[in-house]
């Protein structure tokens, strides 16, 4: 009887801890290659007493000279639509099984000049694929960083267009088992000062970028 009681309560204890939440960073170069916010993104978090976490993917870390949790789906030059289109986004999805996605995608198709509400066709294509991996899926998507990149001079108001299209999109997209939330990485950042290119974050860039997305990763956690 007293083995069975210890038995009892292990397999209570054991039953109370709960299995990490899993996060999927998924985009393009932004968020890979190397996508150092990701470092900083994960040790704020775990500072901050959030340790139960896991990012996942099917890339590893590409370095940022700390110690992280660098799983990500950050493929450097994908568009969206070819993601979608492509059917790429399901087995990334079952090699991993997230409950959260926090998604900066769309900086490729706005530079192959593709309407914005192409991309967001794709976009429903690949919120369709997430709950049909998980009904519950939590997903966070950006308003893309602004662009002014050599040889684009249209990619700036390109981003304008795009991100004020996303918002009405989000709304009629999200649902209360999988909520999507809109977050405003667009806001604040600068071309100029905060990007090697006038796409690809520096340092500085890779601080805002992190600081966009703390508050709603831990709002979803």
């Amino acid at each position: 009887m007293r083995f069975l009681t210890i038995f009892s309560a292990i397999a209570v204890l054991a039953g109370s801890v709960q299995a990490a939440t899993k996060v999927m960073p998924l985009g393009d170069s932004i968020t890979g290659s190397p996508g150092c916010w990701r470092a900083t993104l994960y040790n704020r978090l775990w500072n901050n007493g959030y340790t139960n976490i896991d990012m996942v993917g099917t890339l590893p870390a590409q370095g940022c000279g700390v110690t992280y949790d660098g799983d990500n789906e950050g493929h450097g030059g994908y568009l969206a639509t070819n993601i979608a289109s492509q059917s790429l986004l399901p087995g990334w999805l079952s090699a991993t099984n997230p409950n959260i996605v926090i998604m900066h995608l769309g900086t490729n198709d706005v530079w192959n000049n593709i309407a914005p509400a192409t991309i967001l066709s794709a976009f429903s294509t690949l919120v369709d694929q997430m709950r049909a991996n998980n009904p519950s899926m939590k997903i966070l998507v950006a308003k893309i960083l602004p662009m002014n990149p050599s040889g684009c001079s249209e990619c700036a108001q390109r981003v304008i267009n795009f991100n004020a299209a996303i918002p009405a999109w989000a709304t009629g997209k999200t649902t209360s088992q999988s909520p999507i939330t809109v977050v405003d990485q667009w806001t604040g950042f600068s071309t100029a000062t905060d990007t090697t290119d006038g796409v690809h974050p520096i340092d500085s860039g890779n601080q805002k970028i992190s600081d966009k997305w703390y508050p709603a990763l831990v709002a979803a956690l």
